[in-house]
């Protein structure tokens, strides 16, 4: 009964708001968990049926699976991209989810490294191995750049501009953004360009992808996550590490440091300034200091 809204739906994520695969999956993911409920509840209706109290008895159901509050909201967030959708082409005369609330989240804030613990992690790679000077650029590249998994992974060597220190990532939703790279990233990539990757066989469709493993192939996002899991085992940080930690650490050193809120939004990708505030996880020293600098009263 669903299955042309679903095709419609996808449609329209794809065209008109023109979102990448993995978003428009977690879309259509999050209203499949509503045609569950459906289904195993017996509710046969269509779309234009559906009411704020069938949805409230969706939501109930979701909390009594354990999800937490924030993919609770995660999955309200698709059911009313979806009636949005149904109100544009006059699927339905009254969008059910107006009224509909979500459970209130609470932002959690990743681990933040200090400056020493991102050298501590970097300095415990093995360079004589030929994956190390490649796994040293990407560290490097992620910390200075502040990239996404996805982003390092799929970066391409058309999209480094080296010579002027810059290079092109492809965010979210395929955008992109010129962002500035450091020199000891530029140092590794020129590097392990030179001496590793030049010896490497690749494989078709793979080369113009910078980072490669041993076959000539992409790197994956779990191997990143691998790699990083290693050398912060044997740097002996018993902090939760990822390579989101290496984003949300330049995005704090950054704004620690005196930037402007604005620069550090461009450079992450981030349309919104709200989502960069997470990152002004700041301590109360920082603060003060801040304020003992600045603010008249304080002098």
């Amino acid at each position: 009964m669903w299955e042309p809204y679903k095709k419609g739906f996808k449609a329209y994520l794809q065209l008109e708001r023109s979102l990448s695969e993995n978003s428009t999956w977690a879309y259509l993911h999050d209203l499949d968990k509503l045609t569950q409920f459906l289904e195993i509840k017996n509710i046969k209706k269509n779309p234009a049926a559906i009411t704020l109290q069938d949805l409230q008895f969706f939501i109930q159901w979701i909390g009594e699976l354990e999800m937490t509050a924030t993919s609770q909201a995660r999955i309200i967030s698709g059911i009313r991209a979806f009636y949005k959708y149904c109100a544009l082409e006059d699927i339905v005369t009254e969008d059910p989810t107006l009224l509909l609330e979500a459970p209130k989240t609470k932002r959690a804030l990743p681990d933040v490294l200090s400056f020493e613990e991102i050298e501590s992690i970097i300095s415990c790679i093995d360079l004589s191995k030929p994956e190390g000077t490649r796994n040293k650029a990407i560290l490097e590249t992620l910390y200075s750049c502040g990239l996404r998994v996805s982003e390092i992974v799929n970066l391409r060597i058309s999209q480094l501009y080296l010579d002027v220190g810059y290079i092109r990532v492809t965010g979210k939703g395929d955008k992109e953004r010129l962002v500035p790279i450091g020199s000891p990233a530029i140092k590794y990539i020129d590097i392990y360009r030179k001496n590793i990757r030049n010896h490497i066989a690749v494989k078709p469709g793979n080369e113009d992808i910078l980072f490669l493993n041993k076959r000539g192939q992409k790197l994956t996002r779990v191997m990143i996550f691998l790699i990083i899991k290693d050398l912060v085992q044997k740097a002996g940080i018993y902090k939760t590490v990822s390579p989101h930690t290496f984003r949300h650490s330049f995005a704090t050193h950054l704004i620690e440091g005196g930037a402007h809120l604005r620069a550090v939004q461009e450079m992450l990708g981030h349309e919104s300034i709200t989502t960069t505030e997470i990152y002004t996880h700041l301590d109360k020293e920082f603060l003060r200091k801040t304020l003992e600098q600045y603010h008249p009263s304080f002098k």
